[in-house]
């Protein structure tokens, strides 16, 4: 896991990003899973989102 300062929260939101990106490069050489590939993408995003409001949120918490 990335090693970044945080809450639980957010630690968690990393490592599931990571294991998304790895379940993508698993899948990548395989043909006919372009949807799959979408639908992980497009988790992936939304992780990401959440990722980046708790981290304004804490940030906004330490300031």
């Amino acid at each position: 896991m990335s090693s970044e300062a945080g809450s639980t929260q957010c630690r968690g939101l990393i490592e599931a990003k990571e294991n998304l990106l790895k379940a993508m490069n698993s899948l990548g050489s395989i043909e006919n899973l372009d949807h799959i590939q979408k639908t992980l993408r497009d988790v992936y995003n939304e992780l990401e989102q959440l990722h980046e409001s708790r981290r304004i949120k804490e940030s906004n918490n330490i300031n």
